[in-house]
């Protein structure tokens, strides 16, 4: 059984929380290794300056919450042993509605962390990898998703809005990927995972990218090996999925690749999301 520990930061006012009213930035970003990338979580988020980021793929059962609070941010995660984590940085202080997924209560991997933030859920998700798709990992991949979908219909029935949103690992469709037969037996592009994403489209949301984005290329991710963010050999794994009424309320929806250039970097980079 793996430990699991959560850190709700402590009240701090600065200029930021008394902005006016305007549209909200939400992002996503994983890390892989908050430990490794804090400084560059912190340089991006001096200038990014979002509402909001929801990262993924911390790898420890610590996070260093003290280190956002002179930029005016309060953090709830999910952390784990070495593996998964997930942690969210809000301007004003939150209290988690769920730090796991429902729908099977012996699954200890920290990779769900659900909030309210004003009176929208944020759903911070880090999906099952699922390789190798010959071991017990890709069953527990597709029954994790079986399992969200559930949970998101239960969501959709209440007519709640949400904003789904972080590392998935499916890459949903052919224009998501550099070379669709190099990933066509890996388990972020099995058909049984796509799938699954399609079953939670179908449930009326909204993939918040192709709004206003319908080209190729457009990748969140790129190996470290074989020259892969160089040559631009990436892939779509990152993903915001909106509830129809937040849906109606997006502004914008981009990839920030800066990050992803940088020394020592994630091989993820931020999304961003706008709305009103």
């Amino acid at each position: 059984m793996h430990e699991r520990r959560r850190y709700a930061g402590t009240e701090t006012k600065t200029l930021l929380t008394t902005r006016k009213t305007r549209d909200m930035k939400i992002a996503i970003w994983n890390v892989n290794s908050i430990k490794a990338r804090l400084d560059h979580v912190l340089q991006w988020l001096g200038d990014a300056r979002p509402d909001v980021l929801m990262i993924q793929e911390l790898k420890g059962l610590e996070f260093p919450a003290a280190a956002f609070t002179p930029l005016g941010y309060h953090a709830t995660f999910v952390g784990q042993k070495t593996y998964n984590g997930v942690a969210t940085l809000t301007r004003t202080p939150v209290t988690p509605l769920l730090e796991r997924l429902p729908g099977d209560d012996s699954d200890e991997q920290a990779r769900y962390l659900e909030i309210d933030y004003n009176g929208t859920r944020l759903i911070n998700i880090y999906a099952p990898n699922g390789n190798p798709v010959d071991s017990e990992k890709y069953p527990y991949k597709l029954a994790w998703l079986e399992r969200l979908r559930l949970h998101v219909a239960g969501l959709r029935a209440k007519a709640l809005p949400f904003i789904i949103g972080g590392d998935f690992n499916i890459i949903p469709d052919d224009r998501d990927c550099y070379d669709p037969k190099v990933w066509q037996d890996d388990a972020l592009f099995r058909l049984e995972s796509r799938q699954q994403f399609r079953a939670l489209m179908n449930l009326g949301l909204t993939d918040a990218l192709r709004v206003n984005n319908q080209s190729d290329g457009a990748y969140t991710f790129w190996d470290y090996q074989a020259g892969a963010w160089p040559q631009n050999k990436g892939i779509r794994i990152d993903h915001f999925l909106l509830s129809p009424d937040i849906a109606d309320r997006l502004q914008a929806c981009v990839i920030d690749k800066t990050p992803r250039g940088w020394d020592k970097a994630s091989d993820h980079t931020p999304v961003v999301l706008e709305i009103t």
